[in-house]
């Protein structure tokens, strides 16, 4: 079997196909007819004698006029060639219908993960119904997976764009300082950041990008937490304000900020920053049919 499958990878591929047919129909004659493309008996015929000779084997014997039979040999080779030829026509059918398939590998952050990814997903599951996706959740935007070829995208944001990278706007994220519903300054209709300041503030853990970001906009509105408690997400962080722990600053894909009966949300005007969030990918990639039907299906960004 081994020796067979070296062979083949030197063999002419008509060859093979002619084998298959004949084989497949069980005579020349019957295989010229059968054939998916114009050709004549003696032309098999040819294709077969060439493949045996290249092989150094028998791969037929005739049993009637014309009626051929598979050798041991034959057989050995019909079974290993017979699937591929088999499937080939529906696969030649699904591609001109657009009916690709495949595995696309996608790294989001946790927000998106949750928020973005779903309905984006729904629609190239709609496009694509063969798609496979494996889709992982990351702390932060690591960039090293997406260029060893262990992730087709990453989902997130970024500060700045390496040259080897390509990116597409997918969100625009938004800051917004966030407290408990039932806290006691919650109901005032001109709440400033600045009246929450001995509060406990519920942070990003040091060494994130978002932490840094968190700390530079308590700064420009004087806050110097005195209390911090730290969580790896925004979507912890939420909750821990829920619970009544403190407050703390959070980005939002929603305009109006999180979404929760347990919490007040007061937009950041100053600095008022939107973010981007793109989806990015290896400008040397290779080609690959999902990635390309991922980002026609991705969200557009309103300018």
């Amino acid at each position: 079997m081994i020796r067979i499958y070296k062979l083949c990878l030197m063999i002419q591929i008509h060859r093979l196909e002619g084998f298959y047919w004949v084989a497949k129909a069980g005579g020349y004659a019957r295989a010229a007819r059968a054939f998916p493309y114009p050709i004549t008996q003696p032309a098999v015929h040819q294709q077969v004698k060439k493949l045996a000779a290249e092989l150094e084997m028998e791969l037929f014997e005739r049993v009637g006029k014309d009626r051929m039979m598979l050798t041991p040999a034959g057989q050995c080779l019909y079974e290993f060639i017979g699937p591929f030829f088999e499937g080939l026509a529906a696969v030649i059918r699904a591609v001109k219908a657009g009916e690709q398939s495949g595995e696309l590998h996608i790294h989001a952050e946790t927000m998106m993960l949750h928020r973005l990814l779903p309905g984006w997903l729904k629609r190239l599951q709609k496009r694509c119904p063969q798609v496979k996706i494996d889709l992982r959740e990351v702390a932060s935007t690591d960039l090293e997976p997406l260029r060893a070829g262990e992730a087709d995208l990453l989902v997130g944001y970024l500060p700045e764009l390496p040259e080897d990278i390509a990116a597409l706007q997918v969100a625009k994220l938004r800051g917004f300082f966030i407290l408990p519903a039932d806290h006691p300054k919650a109901k005032r209709a001109r709440l400033q950041p600045k009246d929450l300041g001995d509060d406990p503030f519920i942070a990003y853990h040091q060494g994130l990008i978002a932490h840094d970001l968190q700390m530079q906009a308590l700064s420009m509105h004087g806050i110097s937490p005195k209390n911090t408690i730290s969580a790896g997400s925004a979507e912890n962080i939420i909750a821990f304000v829920e619970s009544g722990l403190g407050y703390s600053l959070v980005p939002s894909l929603d305009a109006t900020g999180p979404k929760s009966r347990h919490l007040r949300a007061i937009p950041l005007l100053r600095p008022k920053i939107d973010f981007p969030v793109y989806a990015v990918w290896r400008k040397d990639a290779a080609e690959n049919a999902m990635l390309d039907a991922a980002l026609d299906t991705a969200p557009r960004v309103e300018s």
